[in-house]
């Protein structure tokens, strides 16, 4: 018989995770996946049938107890091994999201202790990103949109939502990754762009991509 938890059905109890859990369109899921609506309307009605989504026509899909542990444990998956790549093997921070979609489906559980184990139990990934416990608690995510903090303020990077390829390579360059201080020099109005500066370098952002960017005041 086959086994109805496949990696098919984990990235699409993932991907509801991620656009919110609850109340996520047919429309929107689609567009995360790319898959056609129709597709994903018959991978939803199979997912409800497991009791791991609720889901109702034109009314949209919710995460069901059991499929949001699911999703917690593909999410610990994917970001444990994103931070064992980097820190063990020397991959950049733009070249982990691919290798751990693939691996996120295939480690043991034991192999997912051993790496916990070997890397301190982190609680974020290198994007700031929060690992969930085994328990599935969800660590606290940190900060708020650099869009939201005012010009002058020194602020400390906690999270980069924003992960395709050329996007983390261009914030690699210019130092702009977690943990980092930077003040906000400046920000055009009318949703314009923002200026990050760290040591005389003005470092320009887009206004969506300054949305996907989060930090908190520097103390």
């Amino acid at each position: 018989m086959e086994n109805p938890i496949s990696s098919a059905v984990e990235d699409y109890l993932k991907a509801i995770f991620e656009l919110g859990e609850k109340d996520i369109k047919t429309q929107d899921l689609a567009d995360s996946l790319k898959f056609s609506p129709a597709s994903v309307t018959g991978m939803l009605k199979k997912l409800s049938k497991l009791n791991l989504v609720s889901y109702k026509k034109y009314y949209g899909v919710s995460l069901t107890k059991q499929g949001r542990l699911m999703a917690l444990e593909t999410i610990r998956h994917h970001r444990l091994i994103e931070t064992y790549l980097m820190q063990a093997l020397g991959y950049e921070w733009h070249e982990v999201h691919d290798e751990a979609d693939r691996l996120e489906h295939v480690i043991s559980e034991n192999f997912e202790e051993r790496i916990a184990k070997l890397l301190g139990n982190p609680s974020y990934d290198p994007h700031g990103d929060p690992i969930p416990c085994k328990d599935g608690i969800m660590p606290q995510l940190l900060g708020q949109p650099l869009i939201d903090f005012a010009v002058g303020t020194n602020i400390k990077l906690t999270r980069i939502t924003k992960q395709d390829s050329e996007v983390l390579i261009y914030l690699a360059e210019n130092e702009l990754k977690p943990g980092g201080v930077f003040t906000i020099e400046a920000r055009a109005p009318f949703n314009g762009p923002l200026t990050l500066n760290k040591g005389k370098k003005p470092i320009p952002l887009s206004y969506q991509l300054a949305k996907a960017i989060y930090a908190q005041a520097a103390i």
